[in-house]
């Protein structure tokens, strides 16, 4: 009778749980019985493994073998403990020695010749190895790259089951031939970062002040116009005014696209934030994300820190639109399912562009007049819900800009905005560095009304904007934030009330005036 075991690691969601992998060989009848909640696909890692070892050069045990993966209630579904089932069979064997393998965890697919094949979610695995005290971890050779990105723990890149055996007996490593790369069909449709520059957009000095104030405090943007105004040309810009992510998220950043399959194998950390532009037409998993057994992350989780961009927002699914109202508030998105709850990290910005009506022309003065009858125009305006809407920050009506492009005007590059975006949120970095938030725009309400109250002058206009029906309690607490970054993006140490006034007219999508040439008219509710 023959005991071993080696370690390996669970993914739910992108949290990482250790998982023993023992195996005993004793006196019976040849039959391998794996156990421990196993899927379909590691159900069959007991055929995979036999041909492995066998293919190896190795004898496979001909008795009673039981495989446990512990712990039992925990979920397991994937190919990745071929490798830790193979070497811990090997070890109870006798073909390995018991110690070789300790404080050292193991990931990877085998074929059926012996080879080692990549697997998704490697750096995701291996900060859940290292968090966990773990010296070691045995890797694909084709996710060595990935794996290494994470500190404080030796990676050792196999490229097939012989490979790792001559390691542990300490003897010389054979070459092996390259695995193939797993083919990355999302990579260029779902991380496309626009290499466009700020100084091409003329014109649009209200388009332009909103996406600024958007990158500086990480607010929700939404505009609206005719086709070819200019929308999507200031959307991609977007981007670009981002500060690159900090180490801690780009390591998590980083870990959500491994694990959706984004990185190839010769990634590095994902630095810059992500924009992530899915098409109209996405399913609603696609943008959640799930799958069978336990879910993968969607494109949601894949902008976490960064941009998700919807074009032709009011031809998206209105259901599939709507389920982006839970994480725009909390940061993150629950997934429920049979087997397991999976937690992804999603706090992105939201930026949508959208027509008026079907024809385009509606509101607009283009020579043209809109041929949308009443109830067309009605259920246009529908398809983008109110709550989705009382959610975003920034609102932009965006027309053509004509007049600017005849007289040649010119603008700023984005490398001058985005130094000013990036002098705003240090601004916000010492404001909140003594909280668990970086920007204005995670502040709950109370607590940026309580700790971060306005001037007399700014909160007498908002509370009669509030009083007028013009603007809704969360949509006061947004303003009040959006203020703040107005306030950042100048220097000011505290909001003006002509700050106050310019962030509730982004907020409502009314012209940029001056205060003095307002008059406090009764409104919409925003």
């Amino acid at each position: 009778m023959a005991l071993a075991h080696t370690w390996s690691v669970a993914l739910v969601g992108l949290e990482g749980h250790l998982v023993e992998v023992e195996s005993d060989i004793s006196q019976g009848l040849p039959k391998t019985t794996l156990i421990g909640l196993p899927d379909a696909s590691l159900t069959e890692a007991r055929d995979r493994v036999r041909a492995a070892v066998v293919n190896s050069g190795e004898r496979f045990p001909d008795r009673k073998i039981t495989i446990g993966l512990s712990p039992a209630t925990l979920p397991k579904t994937g190919s990745h403990y071929d490798v830790a089932i193979a070497l811990s069979l090997l070890t109870a064997a006798g073909v390995v020695d018991h110690g070789a393998l300790r404080q050292t965890a193991i990931i990877g697919e085998l074929g059926l010749d012996g080879r080692v094949r990549e697997v998704r979610g490697a750096l995701a695995m291996t900060l859940a190895a290292a968090r966990a005290g773990f010296e070691r971890i045995v890797v694909p050779d084709l996710n060595a790259n990935e794996a290494r990105l994470v500190p404080g723990i030796d990676v050792y890149g196999v490229r097939s089951l012989r490979q790792v055996l001559a390691l542990l007996r300490g003897v010389e490593v054979p070459d092996e031939e390259p695995s193939r790369a797993e083919p990355r069909l999302l990579s260029e449709s779902l991380t496309r970062v626009p290499d466009v520059d700020l100084h091409d957009v003329i014109g649009h000095r209200d388009g332009r002040r909103a996406i600024e104030a958007a990158a500086a405090g990480g607010h929700n943007l939404f505009l609206h116009g005719p086709p070819g105004s200019g929308k999507t040309m200031l959307a991609e810009r977007l981007g670009g005014l981002l500060p690159d992510l900090s180490m801690e998220d780009s390591l998590e950043v980083s870990a959500v696209h491994s694990l959706a399959g984004l990185l190839t194998s010769d990634a590095d950390l994902v630095t810059r934030p992500p924009f992530i532009a899915p098409h109209h037409t996405a399913s609603l998993a696609s943008l959640v994300g799930g799958g069978s057994g336990v879910p993968r992350p969607g494109a949601i989780s894949c902008a976490h820190r960064g941009v998700l961009f919807i074009d032709e927002a009011a031809e998206m699914h209105p259901l599939t639109l709507d389920t982006l109202r839970q994480p725009l508030e909390s940061g993150y998105i629950e997934i429920h399912r049979a087997a397991a709850v999976a937690k992804f990290p999603a706090r992105f910005m939201l930026v949508m562009a959208a027509n008026p009506c079907p024809c385009g022309l509606s509101g607009t003065d283009l020579g043209a007049s809109c041929t949308c009858t009443p109830q067309v125009l009605m259920r246009y305006r529908q398809r983008i819900s109110g709550p989705i809407k009382d959610r975003l920050d920034i609102q932009r009506h965006i027309l053509p800009a004509a007049r600017t492009i005849a007289s040649g005007e010119t603008s700023e590059s984005t490398a001058v905005v985005a130094a000013r975006v990036q002098d705003a949120r240090d601004r916000q970095a010492f404001r909140y560095k003594t909280t668990g938030w970086i920007l204005n725009s995670e502040v709950p309400g109370p607590v940026m009304r309580r700790e971060h109250p306005l001037n007399d002058a700014g909160q007498k206009l908002l509370e009669d904007l509030y009083s007028a029906g013009r603007i809704t309690a969360r949509g006061l607490d947004r303003v009040v934030r959006l203020a703040w970054t107005l306030a950042d993006l100048q220097g000011a140490t505290h909001p003006t009330v002509d700050l106050t006034h310019e962030a509730f007219q982004l907020r409502t999508g009314e012209p940029l005036t001056p205060l003095a040439d307002t008059r406090p008219l009764k409104g919409p509710t925003s």
